[in-house]
């Protein structure tokens, strides 16, 4: 298992404004407010507020062991030291367990949104990409270049793939939906789309086809101790 308590380097090497969003990131994927957060690290509300929102906030390396105990991560995690590693490097932990997910508990994983991967046929063969997602009508949806690799999904039989890996217990799920992907050209269906799905896609610049895909299956494996 990830070691919780070592910290990576100086801390003032942190990157300006990173450790505030990260904070704040993991609150709120644990669903924990400022204070129940303030309370489990044994500070005050307000000065968790104070490195949430100020970028030059600079914590000891004692705060920071004192808030990734209360957010149930590493300090590696908090401040961005493994964003370039691919996830999982960490040790399994004994005990482990491969749990079958129920349909209701993938949707319901499906549906928190955010990054997933979709598995599209080309001529050069199978390609995995990433896409910013929503789960919208019971489909998922994401938008595209009309030139993108993710736009030679449309018309085809797909594989789509969502995962979560926790570095410091070792845990995490993957849900993968199967189903046929279709370009979204109904005006109507566009604006929907658009009013209802989260975010925007992170790789920027114009993107103005959508696609979504019509599950025919859907599974996942959740690793739990």
């Amino acid at each position: 298992m990830a070691d919780r308590h070592t910290v990576p380097g100086p801390v003032r090497d942190i990157p300006v404004g990173d450790l505030g969003r990260r904070l704040a990131l993991r609150r709120n994927q644990l669903r924990l407010t400022r204070k129940d957060t303030a309370a489990r690290a044994g500070m005050a509300t307000g000065y968790l507020r104070h490195l949430e929102e100020h970028p030059d906030a600079v914590p000891s390396a004692g705060t920071l062991l004192r808030l990734a105990g209360a957010l149930e991560t590493t300090v590696t995690e908090l401040t961005g030291g493994n964003a370039e590693r691919p996830p999982g490097p960490g040790r399994a932990v004994r005990g482990a367990d491969l749990r079958r997910l129920d349909a209701e508990e993938c949707w319901a994983l499906l549906g928190s949104h955010g990054v997933g991967r979709i598995a599209v046929p080309t001529v050069e063969g199978p390609a995995i990409v990433p896409v910013n997602y929503s789960v919208v009508d019971g489909s998922v949806a994401f938008r595209t270049g009309p030139h993108a690799t993710p736009a030679r999904a449309a018309g085809r039989r797909v594989a789509f793939e969502v995962d979560r890996v926790d570095e410091a217990f070792s845990r995490g799920w993957s849900v993968l939906v199967r189903g046929t992907a279709r370009a979204v050209t109904d005006p109507g269906e566009v604006r929907r789309l658009a009013e209802r799905a989260h975010g925007e896609p992170w790789a920027g610049g114009q993107r103005p086809l959508w696609l979504r895909i019509d599950a025919t299956g859907i599974s996942g494996r959740r690793i739990t101790v």
